[in-house]
């Protein structure tokens, strides 16, 4: 069973939906730069990126077999390595955007697995992105639509039949509409 997010907390989701979409194209464009880098030291290609060394601004210095696996022969920063480090704490950041969508939204647990997949699977985070933004953005629009309209049915009531017990429960949504749209102010 499944609960729906409270109207109290769509402006906090609207928020941890923008996070999320900037944390997962910063994690894909990473992700694609460290399969990139992992090409080009892995395969027959062996080489490695490097920067400001004496070889020039950016050179791709060779990587040999050595007694301890493959080591570098390059001077200066090594860009790849960057690479590996920046894409590991981006990942971090990015579940923790993943986290914050799927708590707000309380969605099932696999979605959330599903959503930290995107950061370990090349591309699949500039899909997640698309399409969890518009079905979060989706379900917003169709709520809010739904509350506004009890919300004029309540008021309808209110007029019908003052002081009546439906009356009173609908004055909660109201409040909690009035209480949501003050938040996102």
């Amino acid at each position: 069973m499944s609960v729906a997010p409270k109207l109290a907390t769509f402006p906090a989701i609207r928020a941890a939906l923008r996070f999320y979409k900037i944390a997962s194209v910063i994690t894909g464009v990473m992700l694609l730069l460290l399969c990139t880098e992992m090409i080009l030291k892995y395969t027959s290609i062996r080489l490695e990126l490097f920067a400001f060394g004496p070889n020039g601004l950016f050179h791709l210095a060779p990587v040999v077999e050595g007694p301890e696996g493959l080591e570098s022969t390059g001077e200066g920063f090594n860009v790849s390595l960057g690479i590996l480090v920046a894409h590991g704490w981006f990942y971090v950041v990015y579940l923790f955007s993943c986290f914050r969508v799927w708590s707000l939204m309380r969605w099932p647990f696999w979605r959330f697995l599903l959503l930290a997949a995107g950061g370990v699977v090349p591309l699949l985070s500039f899909f997640l992105e698309v399409r969890v933004a518009r079905d979060v953005e989706r379900y917003l629009e169709t709520r809010e639509a739904a509350d506004a309209e009890r919300l004029m049915e309540a008021e309808a009531a209110e007029a019908e039949h003052p002081g009546s017990i439906a009356a009173e429960l609908d004055r909660e949504v109201a409040d909690n509409i009035s209480q949501a749209s003050e938040a996102q102010a």
